[in-house]
């Protein structure tokens, strides 16, 4: 009889033991559920601030298309939302504000960069069928890029594109030792354009590259376009690629180990890494991926659709961006623009 005491207590013993790993295992899985990504790079959903988005933004959200850019200086972020307007996202990411007047900023923002020019500061805008609106940051248009003719640039490809009456799509516009760079590949006209600055008159520069195509230098779909460490570049879409050329439009290279079929739509830098994001979700991931690159290759991928945010399937547009704790210390976030069903999110990185 003791004996059988004995074995029903250890019995019981050995439930609680093994019900416990179980109920201890379901809570770390749950935890790695809200998780995403790998090595230093691992991120998780910031509910607080991404419900910062304003409330009267919230009708337009859903069209959201656009991108984000920083002035790197007081670490203001800006972005736009067709129908809303172009807006101002505080350093801490907690407060929206609307800037300018002017009804074009209202237009759908495809891409936009924030540039100092002699000394002053303007943010780009890339708005497809439309223009290249240059604002200062009051939200004042400075200037206003139309269509060009066909006569304005050293290419001819792209002079006799211009002269036919192809789509002006433009979707994104970075600046670099004082030209504003566009991508310009919404259309059969797959270029990198240029525009400078003369007297005061932002017009069409000499220097255009690309063309549709698979040839080095050649784009199939220019989508993002961003400036760093004196060279250009260019999220080539449809062909899955980053692509890096020198000021003058000379292919360098390609970035290696991007996942095959990855639909890139942007590319930005932060913390000694770049950061793009596909357009689509791949291999029946829950939205589409972020990807932190080094350059040279993949370091991680982040899946913000794990993390539960609503809506998210389709991503436009990701940006780093770092706040400055009062302690010294830094955090980075990842600013997320979604598409097709539109979504502002904000995730966190776990250090």
């Amino acid at each position: 009889m003791d004996f059988m005491k004995k074995d029903l207590k250890t019995t019981g013993m050995r439930g609680i033991i093994f019900f416990s790993i179980l109920f201890f295992s379901a809570l770390k899985l749950a935890a790695q559920e809200q998780l995403s990504g790998q090595g230093n790079f691992i991120f998780s959903w910031d509910k607080a601030l991404t419900s910062a988005f304003p409330e009267e933004a919230k009708p337009f959200e859903r069209d959201m298309h656009g991108g984000f850019t920083e002035d790197p200086e007081t670490h203001i972020v800006y972005t736009g939302i067709p129908g809303y307007g172009l807006c101002s996202i505080s350093p801490d990411l907690k407060k929206w504000k609307t800037i300018g007047t002017d009804e074009r900023l209202k237009y759908g923002i495809h891409g936009m960069v924030f540039f100092v020019h002699k000394g002053k500061k303007y943010i780009a805008l890339a708005q497809i069928n439309q223009r290249v609106l240059i604002v200062d940051t009051d939200g004042q248009v400075v200037a206003e890029v139309l269509r060009p003719k066909g006569n304005e640039f050293d290419f001819v490809e792209a002079n006799d594109y211009f002269k036919t009456d192809g789509n002006f799509g433009v979707t994104d516009v970075t600046y670099l030792h004082g030209k504003l760079y566009v991508a310009h590949g919404y259309a059969a006209g797959d270029f990198v354009l240029t525009i400078t600055e003369k007297d005061g008159k932002w017009q069409w520069g000499k220097l255009a590259w690309g063309g549709k195509g698979d040839k080095p230098g050649q784009f199939q779909t220019a989508h993002g376009i961003y400036a760093h460490e004196g060279h250009i570049l260019v999220a080539n879409r449809a062909a899955g690629q980053i692509v890096k050329f020198t000021l003058e439009g000379k292919f360098v290279k390609t970035f290696e180990d991007i996942p095959v079929g990855s639909l890139i739509c942007n590319v930005s830098y932060e913390i000694e890494h770049f950061f793009t994001n596909a357009l689509e979700p791949m291999q029946n991931q829950a939205s589409a991926p972020v990807y932190v690159h080094s350059g040279e290759e993949l370091i991680s991928t982040v899946v913000a659709g794990d993390l539960g945010i609503p809506v998210l399937s389709n991503i436009h547009h990701v940006w780093p961006h770092v706040v400055k704790k009062g302690d010294g210390e830094t955090q980075l976030y990842l600013l997320i623009h979604g598409w097709n069903m539109g979504k502002y999110a904000v995730l966190k990185h776990e250090k």
